[in-house]
């Protein structure tokens, strides 16, 4: 999804909020000024239709669709890490095509680039927008635990009202059932009464009794209307109520999911981004090591070479020495032969000389 997709959402998203809480405080509205006439004595005058809450729990079900679709939008950001990962983990394309002539160079050019890969970004404009959702919601459940008090309020005041109005009516009907065998006791009265007078006195009583007892009457079906007022308000506050905490625990569960979503999504990809650069510096680590212990092989190699070459060398020359001694003894014998004959040869030329031999 693009940054002008998710914002046309963010948009959308917002907008269906703003309906919704219109249409949720106009519910609240409507209760309020029908408990304000219920107070004042007045005739309520109007109702709230179910079709009314039915279209507001349908405007709600559309804006936790549309901010739930929101929410999943993240996951094409969150795609994005995936990508990011996997390309990590592997060689890029250009990658491989150098690795064909050069491994070294290849190895090279992806450990230069995992030192240098950085989420940072992303995991900011995940925050971000998951910050931007999650004051949609806050905002929205603010409003819903702001109506579902006042609702309340309004409920437990209608619930009084209705109870006090069916505590009169069952007066009004206690005093009706006390006033009905005395009527019918004045009417057989009547009907025995022979005295004119005592009579008339007994249809006047009777009539003043009639009247009471109509006005009773009157009386018990008006407490009746209002208690099935009442009880029908009761019946809408009570569901109005369970709609706005339903719409509550919804927002409330999707904050949750989404903060708990984002943090361990924040905790986890660093973490993994640093894990896989780890791996990559432990990797290169390992084969500076490999090399370290080839060229270590070969020093030693070498210089096993070496000790073997000098051993041999001073093997040579300590057998070359008898070499020398017989060659060097061999000139000593010469070198003695030749001196014994020059000095054969200078003894006869002194005895020559000291005796003049010459020419004998």
């Amino acid at each position: 999804m693009s940054a002008s997709q998710f914002d046309k959402m963010i948009q959308d998203s917002q907008d269906t909020v703003k309906a919704s809480k219109a249409k949720i405080s106009s519910v609240t509205s409507q209760l309020d000024t029908a408990r304000e006439k219920i107070e004042a004595g007045e005739d309520i005058g109007f109702d709230i239709e179910n079709a009314t809450l039915d279209d507001v729990q349908a405007h709600s079900d559309l804006m936790n669709a549309n901010i739930a679709e929101l929410i999943m939008g993240l996951d094409d950001t969150t795609a994005a890490f995936s990508k990011d990962f996997d390309g990590m983990r592997s060689k890029s394309s250009w990658e491989n095509f150098v690795g064909f002539f050069s491994k070294g160079k290849s190895e090279s050019m992806r450990q230069e680039r995992i030192r240098g890969a950085n989420i940072d970004d992303k995991l900011q404009d995940l925050i971000s927008k998951s910050d931007i959702i999650v004051s949609l919601l806050k905002d929205q459940l603010e409003t819903l635990q702001e109506q579902q008090e006042k609702v309340q309020q309004n409920l437990t005041s209608t619930l009084d009202d209705r109870e006090a109005t069916v505590q009169e009516l069952e007066a009004v009907r206690a005093e009706l059932l006390e006033i009905d065998p005395v009527i019918v006791e004045l009417e057989n009265k009547i009907s025995v009464e022979q005295d004119a007078t005592s009579r008339t006195q007994l249809e006047t009583e009777l009539a003043n009794l009639n009247e009471k007892y109509n006005a009773l009457v009157q009386q018990e079906q008006v407490k009746i209307a209002k208690s099935q007022t009442l009880e029908r308000y009761v019946e809408k506050g009570k569901t109005w109520v369970d709609s706005l905490q339903n719409q509550a625990a919804t927002q409330m569960v999707l904050i949750n999911k989404l903060q708990t979503d984002t943090q361990q999504r924040v905790v986890l990809y660093d973490a993994l981004t640093k894990s896989l650069k780890t791996a990559q510096q432990q990797e290169v680590a390992h084969r500076i090591n490999e090399i370290g212990v080839e060229t270590d092989k070969e020093a030693q190699t070498a210089m096993a070479g070496i000790g073997s070459a000098t051993n041999q060398r001073m093997a040579d020359m300590m057998e070359a020495h008898e070499d020398s001694m017989v060659f060097a003894r061999d000139i000593i014998e010469k070198k003695a032969k030749a001196d014994d004959r020059f000095a054969r040869r200078f003894s006869a030329i002194v005895e020559k000389h000291d005796k003049n031999l010459y020419g004998g």
